[in-house]
């Protein structure tokens, strides 16, 4: 029986010995690489937190203490130390473990944040909270892969410098990176307090010999205090944060449980805010992951436990994107490509290459992203800034007030739109094309396959006067479905028989139309399919047909609420059409991490569930209902 079998919560930790714990770090790690090999999942920051985690435990009592985790895939260690390590096995899969904190697994997660630079503020609140009801509690915020680089995150330190008697440690996991190296002045910053001395062994010293002089020795200290900051300074710019007026202690290696133990112990007697400044390396204990110069094995693919070596993998959307922007950026000097710190995972890793002069990773900043974006484009430059669907969610303000409001041509392209699947409720892109429908002048493209995203990207790159966006789905794209015809400039995929049904299917939901006219062919049922291309504005040739059809039929990878179904509906509406439309899309709920075609059948976007349904409703609109085979 291992040492972590034994760990059924994190006191059980404190009655182990240095050797023992030294050996738990061992078993922590080899389950991580095992797991995750299989599962897939994030690996390198976990395997960086294992010392780490281990001494928050020893020296905090969660779940009575919270601890906050930012960005949450840190957590892995975390979970197993709490009561979890045997059901690790199921990490990322169906009714599985959750890759991120989870309040439905365990007491001790309480915020379950996926996306970076929150956890300061969630930090911020709970320790002014048991403050207000006298509850002797410590909150402990970990913040690092690069979540300092958002501002978020110092919008929260400036208000938790003034919060004195706040019972907050937080945790700065400094391992110089997010997916890739971090970048910025803060960046630089941290460097240096890595790499430079500490002032406090220079300080001690000198404190020790002149207190030892009799009558002035005092006095002389007390003047060499009053220039304590210009030598910390000088020596280790720590004052970064203490200018803020937060306590710093560090920096410390994070890799040293023993150290950091101590370093945390000190923090949790001050009684106030304090930073614990830890120094880890991103894929710790795990040398394939150490080498692995891309991301430090951030989230791997399948892998061989003991070479490294990825399993094959096939092309993806994100592949053709970035082949795309590549061609973009020989054909036109003034595209520009910017990241929030994903430039491997948006795919803009190639543009880098070619063209670095003309790539900008802002760190995880995707309001700052937005609005740089804007600038670009008052500058006379085309910007496509590259971004998860679901983090877009974070810039909206920016989207519709520094983009839309100044018709700055900017290009958003949204990678992993839809449902996504393994990370969960908070990696869903499902969100943004509701979200753009109220945004004056933008338009919004959703290619099908991979010609259509280049002739739409292109397309979007040509808009000078407002923002466009494009946006496509995790995985690997279908074959390209051909057009039969046009109708305005959306594309015509089937035409067959006579005008029953009009099915729009939308971006990646194009192929999952097509199976629903061979399915209500079949029965004989009259079917033309649909392309919209772009979404929004829409076409008014749309309108047009549906006009002519008994009813219309709307497929979408977003939610069903304020998405494309509703925006055509109310420009039916508007149009005085009075067509019946059925609108598929994603229940308005936040999903369970599942593989994406699993959370497509569960909420019925496959073509045997959305063609059974549209023969009812065809059923329920004629007097004599049309055939139903069970089969289909």
């Amino acid at each position: 029986m291992g040492l972590l079998e034994r760990i059924a919560a994190p006191q059980d930790l404190r009655d182990l010995s240095d050797d023992q714990l030294e050996l738990l770090a061992s078993e922590i790690r080899d389950l991580m690489i095992r797991t995750v090999a299989t599962n897939t999942g994030h690996l390198g920051p976990n395997l960086g937190v294992v010392e780490l985690t281990l001494a928050m435990h020893r020296v905090f009592d969660s779940p009575s203490d919270k601890i906050v985790f930012d960005t949450g895939h840190q957590s892995y260690v975390h979970k197993l130390v709490t009561g979890r390590a045997g059901d690790f096995g199921t990490l990322r899969r169906e009714g599985g473990m959750s890759g991120y904190p989870s309040q439905s697994e365990s007491d001790h997660d309480l915020v379950e944040n996926s996306h970076a630079s929150t956890a300061l503020s969630y930090a911020d609140g709970l320790a002014k909270a048991f403050t207000i009801r006298g509850e002797d509690r410590h909150v402990v915020a970990v913040i690092g892969d690069g979540a300092l680089t958002g501002g978020m995150a110092w919008e929260a330190l400036n208000n938790i410098a003034i919060q004195h008697d706040s019972k907050l440690v937080i945790v700065v996991n400094d391992n110089g990176r997010s997916y890739t190296p971090t970048i910025g002045g803060l960046a630089t910053a941290l460097t240096s307090l890595r790499t430079n001395p500490r002032y406090e062994l220079l300080l001690d010293m000198v404190k020790r010999r002149l207190n030892a002089v009799p009558g002035i020795g005092a006095m002389a200290y007390d003047a060499l205090h009053a220039v304590k900051k210009g030598l910390k300074d000088a020596v280790a710019p720590q004052g970064l944060f203490e200018d803020l007026g937060l306590k710093y202690v560090g920096p410390v290696d994070g890799h040293d449980r023993h150290a950091v133990e101590q370093a945390l112990t000190s923090a949790k007697k001050f009684g106030g805010p304090v930073i614990v400044h830890a120094i880890t390396r991103k894929g710790y204990g795990y040398d394939p992951a150490e080498r692995h110069e891309a991301d430090q094995f951030h989230s791997p693919g399948p892998f061989d436990v003991q070479t490294g070596a990825e399993k094959p993998k096939g092309r993806i959307w994100t592949d053709h994107f970035s082949d795309a922007m590549v061609r973009l950026g020989e054909s036109r000097q003034d595209i520009v490509a910017i990241t929030a710190a994903m430039m491997h995972p948006v795919g803009l890793d190639a543009f880098q290459a070619r063209f670095p002069e003309r790539t900008f990773d802002v760190g995880i900043a995707e309001q700052h992203a937005a609005t740089s974006a804007a600038g670009l484009a008052m500058g006379g430059l085309h910007p496509v800034f590259a971004v998860y669907a679901t983090f877009l969610n974070r810039a909206f303000d920016q989207v519709l007030m520094d983009c839309a409001l100044h018709r700055a041509g900017v290009t958003f392209v949204l990678d992993r739109s839809g449902v996504t699947g393994d990370d969960g409720a908070s990696h869903n892109g499902m969100w943004d094309m509701s979200l753009l429908q109220v945004v004056p002048g933008l338009r919004l493209a959703a290619p099908r396959d991979i010609a259509r995203l280049n002739e739409l990207l292109d397309e979007a790159v040509e808009v000078d006067d407002a923002p466009t966006v494009v946006r496509f789905p995790k995985g690997p794209p279908p074959e390209d479905i051909p057009t039969v015809g046009k109708l305005g400039g959306a594309d015509v995929l089937v035409r067959n028989g006579t005008k029953d049904v009009l099915v729009l299917g939308v971006g990646s939901m194009a192929e999952v139309a097509v199976g629903v006219a061979e399915r209500l062919t079949a029965q004989g049922i009259g079917v033309t399919v649909v392309d919209p291309r772009w979404v929004k504005p829409i076409d008014p040739a749309l309108v047009e047909a549906a006009a002519d059809h008994g009813l219309v039929v709307t497929i979408e990878d977003n939610g069903v609420t304020g998405g494309v179904g509703a925006s055509f509906l109310q420009a039916l509406t508007a149009a005085d059409v009075r067509t019946p439309v059925r609108i598929h899309g994603i229940p308005q709920e936040f999903l369970d991490h599942a593989k994406r075609p699993k959370i497509l059948e569960a909420i019925g976007l496959t073509p045997q569930s959305i063609a059974l349904d549209t023969i009812e409703r065809l059923g329920a609109l004629t007097p004599a209902p049309l055939p139903r085979d069970v089969s289909l």
